[in-house]
């Protein structure tokens, strides 16, 4: 298992030079004046877009660049955007919010979407299966931005049960709904997934040996059937993870949370390219964890694997 690990580590060395080479070049290949609207209302003067061309060192070929921003990304100096604002400070007020959302939609999806779907695996073709395949299929068709303005309006304004907009500290309760409409359509997905796994191995050799056993039910679904069906399920959370840690931009835009996902809108809108290629240089980072937990996992859930 170290060796593996090791191995997987090393690998993830030119992957994240890779990834993170295209994106910074990607990012400065976007047309537009990174500087204009900088000066307010008139155009920025040739000697202030001079000095600031060469204090961020964007007059340097783009490898040069790409180099000098690792090196001071691993020495923890996030650096400035063009208006003199901390990038780090900027990121750490808005990713725990985006923590707080991600891992909230993370256990909504997984304890409904696992639930129903073992419910429905067992059951097919009953009453209770056809309306879970609609529930979700009805999810999966429905834009993100439909539920949560639903969502919004009806509990928020018409109900008063919840406030409209989140307040700028998005405590846990604050981010309930809305984290149950960036995770509804993974929510529907992570049903589907567990259904059909769990509809295909019911019938293995290893479930009907643990009922010739004699074991309960109870015990034949939880630890046999559920185990070796999750693989698929638990592939696919770890990479949703990955992507709610990103934030959702529309989701946080209607219940106006200040996260990561607005962030991100509000830099590239600005032309900001330190602080985009900065957040999504993180996110190339937890997509590598993620997978190599993930893998690890699939070890523990199935003992047939071994990474020797």
């Amino acid at each position: 298992m170290g060796r593996y690990v090791l191995r997987r580590l090393l690998q993830f060395v030119p992957v994240f030079i890779g990834t993170t080479f295209l994106i910074y070049a990607l990012v400065w290949a976007v047309p537009g004046d990174p500087f204009a609207g900088k000066c307010g209302d008139r155009q920025c003067p040739t000697e202030f877009v001079a000095q600031m061309t060469e204090k961020y060192g964007l007059d340097r070929p783009l490898v040069v660049q790409y180099v000098g921003y690792l090196g001071r990304l691993f020495s923890g100096d996030f650096g400035t955007t063009f208006n003199g604002n901390s990038i780090g400070q900027q990121i750490a007020n808005s990713y725990p919010i985006t923590v707080r959302l991600a891992l909230i939609a993370l256990l909504i999806q997984t304890g409904i979407g696992i639930t129903a779907g073992v419910v429905t695996g067992l059951r097919r073709k009953g009453f209770l299966d056809s309306l879970v395949l609609v529930s979700t299929l009805f999810l999966i068709s429905l834009p993100v931005f439909v539920t949560g303005s639903v969502l919004q309006i009806v509990l928020g304004v018409d109900l008063g049960i919840i406030n409209p907009t989140v307040s700028p500290q998005a405590s846990l309760g604050e981010l309930i709904v809305p984290g149950f409409v960036i995770g509804s359509i993974s929510m529907a997905y992570v049903t589907r997934l567990t259904r059909t796994s769990v509809a295909e191995n019911k019938g293995a050799d290893f479930v009907r040996t643990a009922i010739a056993k004699g074991q309960p039910t109870r015990r034949v679904v939880g630890v046999h059937l559920l185990r070796n069906s999750a693989i698929p399920v638990i592939t696919f959370l770890g990479t949703d993870l990955g992507s709610l840690m990103g934030g959702a931009i529309v989701t946080e835009g209607v219940f106006n949370i200040n996260g990561i996902g607005g962030l991100i809108f509000r830099n590239i809108a600005e032309k900001e390219g330190f602080m985009v290629t900065t957040i999504v240089t993180l996110l190339v980072l937890v997509y590598l964890a993620m997978s190599l937990i993930v893998d690890l996992m699939y070890a523990v859930l199935d003992p047939r694997i071994r990474y020797d």
